[in-house]
């Protein structure tokens, strides 16, 4: 599919041959924006692992200072006494085993994100096959399944999120608007690439983090340097 008129004059501003500092990138995702829409910010990190090995795999949360730009609707799956709690906490769809129930017949998700108490965990198997493949299903390794509820859907809400490599060794995440402040912007980004650091498997050999780019949805990739 060729690009439109507005992303080929955006591209024109960026230096192929160059890798910005995250400084620069920031600077330059805002002017390169071709939508007439608020866009998202992505960054797009190219790990050297071998993604068929379970061992490094690179999976992980991290708490972007000034959120996505985008509230996220979470679900929470408590038992009776814990609904309270969820819903003072902020939580959009709280509900135990008749919530399982009503997901398993309309087959319907009006959630982007599920936390759930441990004790829910084995009540949830029976729509595992919904949420799994939407990557909707708690998990100990994305720290959306705890008994402090009010804690994950705080976090949640703050902006927490979820990531992990993809079946080319490549992680995507979303780190704001491009109407945000470029410096909120780049504070989400470093704590991005700190814990994209510290996830390093202790496996992986030679560099960890081959290349990285910072793009809008849908501008050019920028290539950025990550220290």
């Amino acid at each position: 599919m060729p690009h439109g008129k507005k992303y080929l004059e955006a591209k024109k501003l960026i230096d192929p041959k160059k890798v910005y500092s995250p400084e620069e990138a920031v600077e330059l995702v805002k002017k390169t924006n071709p939508a007439k829409f608020d866009a998202s910010v992505e960054i797009h990190i190219r790990l050297g692992i071998d993604p068929t090995k379970g061992e490094q795999q690179v999976r992980g949360t991290v708490a972007l200072p000034h959120g996505t730009g985008k509230s996220k609707r979470v679900a929470a799956f408590v038992p009776a006494d814990k609904e309270k709690e969820a819903r003072d906490a902020g939580a959009d769809l709280v509900g135990g085993e008749e919530l399982v129930a009503e997901i398993a017949k309309t087959q319907k998700i009006g959630f982007d994100v599920a936390v759930a108490t441990p004790d829910m965990m084995p009540k949830l198997a029976k729509v595992a096959k919904i949420l799994g493949p939407k990557g909707l299903m708690p998990n100990p390794k994305s720290e959306t399944v705890g008994a402090n509820v009010k804690k994950m859907v705080e976090e949640l809400k703050k902006g927490k999120i979820a990531f992990k490599n993809d079946d080319s060794g490549n992680v995507h995440i979303v780190i704001g608007k491009v109407s945000a402040e470029s410096s909120k912007l780049l504070e989400n980004l470093n704590a991005v690439t700190d814990v994209i650091k510290r996830a390093r498997p202790a496996s992986a050999k030679g560099i960890f983090i081959e290349n990285a780019a910072l793009t809008s949805s849908m501008g050019p990739s920028i290539r950025i340097q990550i220290s």
